[in-house]
């Protein structure tokens, strides 16, 4: 009985001496998955923060304008011009980004385009006189329009006829379009008009 004894003390002693080392390893186990998964989280958190590091610079004031940013507008003074009457053309130019932006908005960058159907009449710079460079800064959603609008004789031109009398273009209720580019920047749509 007493070596019956003794055994079982002996046994008790082993499992308390033997349990605790087996939790210690589960919680340094846990702590395992625990550190895993926040070396997880902090190598998810990095990652998403280097997805939001832009790829393209952020424009700034002064930058050239670019497509994006830029809308032409081709104007003229009536979409209706009875006999005699000479159509004005003019341009509007709106800065539709966020940030001031340069261009050049002289005479020598413009290019005033009059078509009818797929034959084209009339070109501003054909018999072009005098025209200059003028570097503007459009302003966020602040439109600016020509000074002086062109006036157009109703005539078709060419640059071999600057100097004579030119061919007056066909009138009686005729559609033509005008379409203008600025600094290479072209109008979106073309402004339609009739000559009678």
């Amino acid at each position: 009985m007493v070596l019956l004894g003794l055994i079982a003390v002996i046994v008790a002693i082993v499992l308390v001496v033997v349990r605790p080392a087996s939790g210690q390893g589960d919680e340094a186990d846990a702590d395992g998955e625990s550190g895993a998964a926040q070396s997880a989280s902090a190598d998810g958190e990095t990652a998403a923060e280097e997805t939001l590091i832009p790829t393209e610079p952020t424009a700034a004031d002064g930058d050239a304008c670019t497509d994006a940013q830029v809308h032409v507008e081709a104007v003229t003074d009536k979409t209706v011009y009875e006999p005699g009457e000479q159509p004005q053309l003019s341009v509007t130019i709106t800065n539709t980004g966020s940030n001031v932006c340069v261009l050049n908005a002289g005479t020598n960058a413009q290019v005033f385009t009059i078509t009818s159907g797929d034959e084209q009449y009339w070109i501003s710079t054909d018999c072009q006189v005098d025209p200059i460079d003028a570097e503007v800064s459009l302003a966020p959603n602040a439109p600016i329009s020509s000074s002086a609008p062109i006036v157009w004789d109703r005539t078709r031109s060419s640059v071999d006829s600057c100097e004579g009398p030119r061919e007056a273009v066909p009138a009686d209720g005729a559609s033509y379009h005008l379409a203008v580019s600025v600094d290479g920047f072209s109008s979106a749509t073309t402004r339609q008009f009739q000559l009678y």
